[in-house]
């Protein structure tokens, strides 16, 4: 069988058979192509209804400390308005059986905790603010 494989914005021809598989360079992949996007022919207020809520805004002014990859949080080692240095562990995240600690990325202070113990978050959510 034949399949053609993009990786990394290169094409690649991959031929497999029983016990063995081929794999040739065919090129540069073509650039996407955005979907054209719909205009909603509902009233304004009618389309501000159906659409769904925004995510709440983080509390607190600073940098955002944001979960690497969806998981639980098993452990909030950080409160409000505690220091904290380069390195120091702030939450343990259980993510795929396996328990990954997220760090502060540099000294500061927590100005606050968006998540609680068994939390459950997806990539990119806040986990606190540093100041």
């Amino acid at each position: 069988m034949k399949y053609v494989v993009t990786l990394n914005g290169n094409k690649y021809e991959v031929e497999v058979e029983r016990g063995q598989a081929t794999a040739v360079y065919a090129g540069q992949a073509a650039a996407p192509v955005a979907a054209p996007t719909a205009t909603p022919t509902a009233a304004p207020a009618a389309a501000a209804q159906a659409a769904p809520a925004a995510a709440a805004p983080v509390a607190g002014a600073g940098e955002v400390v944001a979960a690497p990859m969806p998981g639980t949080i098993l452990d909030v080692r950080c409160s409000n308005g505690q220091t904290v240095r380069a390195g120091d562990i702030l939450f343990v995240l259980e993510a795929m059986k396996m328990e990954n600690e997220i760090c502060a990325p540099r000294d500061g202070t927590v100005s606050t905790v968006c998540v609680s113990k068994g939390g459950t978050v997806e990539t990119g959510t806040p986990l606190c603010t540093l100041v």
